[in-house]
């Protein structure tokens, strides 16, 4: 078995290695002139069992170009069998057609890696799990509870919990962290999102005074809805809100958003390389799932069930 890294994400690829006592594949990714990315492995991997781990998360297109192009390279060197690590599957949430005329661009993507030539996917926390169905190769969808729920068991298992959905479509995630919570109870915001990257918090199912309340979700990348609900949720009596989001994507002006709320504390994992305002921010702290995925990256490997992970 052998581990190979791209450029997205490689403290997580360091560490991932370090848990199954590996050292990283010998290989290197440069850019040409004009940008165009060249990768040379440096060791044999012929007949390997071979991993890369490569987030598409920012710039997305670069990283997902090292992807395909390592998975290429890894194919022509004869490797036994090529997965692809993605811990942040990118395109994701262009799962399926919002209006006339648009793309499905995660289908698109997931064509890409097939063609590529990769045997195998692993990712964390698909935005959907219906996208595993986007492969015609094998997929499996890591989730990110369980490391979530040890953390707020450590730090808030003294408090009145409840586990809180910021949108009526992540309650089946909610649910899943609830249960794990010794069966904590749920609430639901209803929300209007009137444009891509705003969102308008507009009622709370479920009575949340005096509880401290934990947010769920799989991606934040503005934090307006985040900050809303946090809000939100506030103003109808909570105790505290606490906010746990596997991808961190955090672009634009979203630390800052985040700093200035009302949220106790952004709990994010390193499925993407947090930025260093993100890194420097003391209302954020990032939890790692290297032990997570080098663990699944063990049971592929040794043809055991990945699935046993979560029971």
């Amino acid at each position: 078995m052998k581990i190979m890294a791209g450029n997205s994400n490689l403290p997580l690829a360091r560490a991932i290695a370090g848990y199954l006592e590996l050292p990283l594949t010998d290989a290197s990714v440069r850019r040409f002139a004009d940008e165009e990315i060249f990768i040379e492995i440096h060791e044999n991997v012929r007949g390997e069992d071979v991993f890369i781990v490569q987030s598409s998360s920012f710039p997305a297109n670069d990283n997902l170009m090292e992807l395909l192009i390592g998975i290429d390279a890894l194919r022509r060197a004869s490797a036994r069998r090529i997965t692809a690590v993605v811990p942040y599957f990118g395109y994701a949430r262009q799962d399926r057609k919002p209006g006339p005329r648009t793309p499905i661009s995660a289908k698109l993507v997931a064509n890409l890696i097939t063609e590529a030539g990769a045997d195998r996917v692993l990712s964390v926390d698909l935005h959907a799990g219906q996208i595993q169905g986007f492969f015609d190769i094998p997929t499996d969808n890591l989730y990110a509870a369980p490391v979530m729920a040890a953390d707020i068991q450590a730090r808030y298992g003294e408090d009145d919990l409840m586990v809180v959905s910021p949108d009526v479509g992540g309650v089946v995630r909610a649910r899943a962290l609830a249960k794990r919570l010794d069966n904590a109870p749920l609430a639901i915001v209803d929300k209007r999102r009137e444009r891509a990257g705003e969102s308008e918090v507009m009622n709370i199912i479920g009575d949340v005074a005096g509880r401290a309340c934990i947010l769920i979700d799989d991606i934040v990348d503005s934090g307006g809805t985040l900050c809303n609900a946090a809000q939100a949720l506030l103003d109808q009596g909570a105790k505290s809100v606490t906010a746990y989001i596997t991808h961190g994507v955090l672009s634009g002006g979203a630390v800052a958003r985040i700093n200035s709320s009302s949220l106790k504390e952004l709990v994010i994992t390193d499925t993407i390389r947090p930025t260093d305002a993100a890194t420097d921010s003391d209302r954020i702290r990032i939890l790692t799932v290297a032990p997570l995925i080098g663990e699944a990256v063990r049971r592929i490997a040794d043809e055991s069930s990945v699935s046993s992970l979560f029971d």
